[in-house]
């Protein structure tokens, strides 16, 4: 799982207004970073743009999934992830980063601003952040920490299970063993009986 891209948007009349942006491109090769960064660039303007006001999309481009979020008031953002990533964080990542640019960013430089003139540094922070989705997000945490019990409950059924069978072997030899018992005892008593009367 991994985020290759975050970028925060001005949706204008006619095409999206990139305002600033963060990439994790460690996994690329030096001469293919400037190139994928350029396309992630152009790509998640193009989506910025073609996203109606306040709706949410995700798009898939090859091994890749677009996830944008364009607010009522034309400020938007997209977050480029593997398929793997889960598409409810990305989302939780879009709605933090666009709360906190509002407020931290003048409503009147979004139409006119730039990656150099805006100032906002937190976009590195929340994708280095936002890496580990279940470091990042309380309810990825929580359904991870479920999943790994989930596993330790299996894990324990089958062990139970396995034991069980054990105690069943055990249940039938016992009751086996109680059969013979009583018939030892049935004729140790005749015997006994026997040896009475004389």
């Amino acid at each position: 799982m991994k985020l290759y891209s975050l970028s925060v948007h001005y949706k204008g009349a006619t095409k999206a207004n990139l305002l600033k942006a963060a990439y994790e491109l460690s996994s690329f090769s030096f001469f293919q970073k400037s190139s994928i960064q350029e396309f992630m660039s152009f790509t998640s303007a193009l989506i910025v743009e073609r996203t109606t006001v306040g709706t949410r999309a995700s798009v898939k481009e090859q091994e890749y999934l677009c996830h944008v979020y364009v607010r009522n008031d034309n400020l938007g953002a997209v977050v480029i992830a593997d398929t793997e990533y889960p598409q409810r964080v990305c989302f939780t990542l879009l709605d933090k980063v666009l709360e906190e640019f509002s407020r931290q960013v003048d409503r009147i430089d979004w139409p006119s601003g730039n990656p150099d003139t805006v100032n906002y540094k937190a976009l590195d922070i929340h994708l280095a952040k936002y890496q580990n989705p279940r470091e990042a997000d309380a309810m990825s945490k929580v359904q991870a920490e479920l999943d790994d019990t989930k596993i330790i409950l299996h894990k324990t059924m089958e062990s139970l299970l396995e034991r069980g069978e054990k105690l069943d072997d055990l249940v039938a030899k016992s009751e086996h063993l109680g059969t013979q018992s009583k018939a030892f005892y049935k004729t140790a008593r005749k015997q006994n009986s026997c040896c009475e009367i004389m």
